[in-house]
């Protein structure tokens, strides 16, 4: 389970490990919550007071401190698990739906022609159409797309790396995604 770390003022910073958390709320680094509980963890006990320490932690936190990210110069890392779920596993060229294992990463411009591996120049396919288009393009190959790629959003990206979200951290993420965004459907 992963907790998701805002700056303080509502920006995705990371997907943190429980224990991360934990080391936030004790070093009183966290400016506010949401989301509801998803842990207790419990210390020892005060040697004068008697009392317990205990941390609650809440499935999203927002922490004091300088965002490390700056949402207009963000351009999300591109691995296959992100682009199959921007593309919500569907092949860009037969519409046919896939497994993971079943799909490939296809350049739209191949690098036989000079091609790059960006967002806007790859979407998925499956084996078989990857195989038929070959080395050319959509145009040389008679594959017209059935989508357009797209570089994803800072809230989508955040979607994109973590398959475990919880629904109160999906109904935050999802409340900042663009109208336009694949992940609403």
């Amino acid at each position: 389970m992963k907790v998701l770390k805002l700056s303080a003022q509502g920006l995705p910073q990371s997907w943190i490990s429980l224990e991360q958390a934990v080391l936030h709320y004790a070093a009183e680094e966290v400016r506010w919550e949401m989301g509801r509980e998803v842990a207790v963890f419990r210390g020892g006990h005060n040697a004068i007071t008697g009392e317990q320490s205990i941390v609650t932690v809440n499935s999203i936190i927002g922490t004091k401190g300088v965002p490390d990210i700056n949402p207009f110069d963000l351009r999300p890392a591109l691995t296959n698990s992100k682009l199959f779920a921007r593309d919500r596993d569907i092949c860009a060229y037969c519409g046919g739906h896939f497994h993971d294992d079943e799909l490939t990463r296809e350049h739209i411009i191949p690098f036989a022609q000079n091609g790059v591996d960006t967002w806007m120049n790859v979407v998925t396919a499956c084996r078989a159409c990857n195989h038929r288009k070959s080395s050319r393009t959509p145009e040389q190959a008679g594959m017209p797309l059935l989508y357009t790629p797209y570089v994803p959003s800072l809230w989508e990206d955040f979607i994109l790396r973590n398959r475990r979200i919880l629904a109160d951290q999906m109904e935050f993420l999802m409340s900042h995604l663009p109208k336009s965004s694949r992940l609403h459907a």
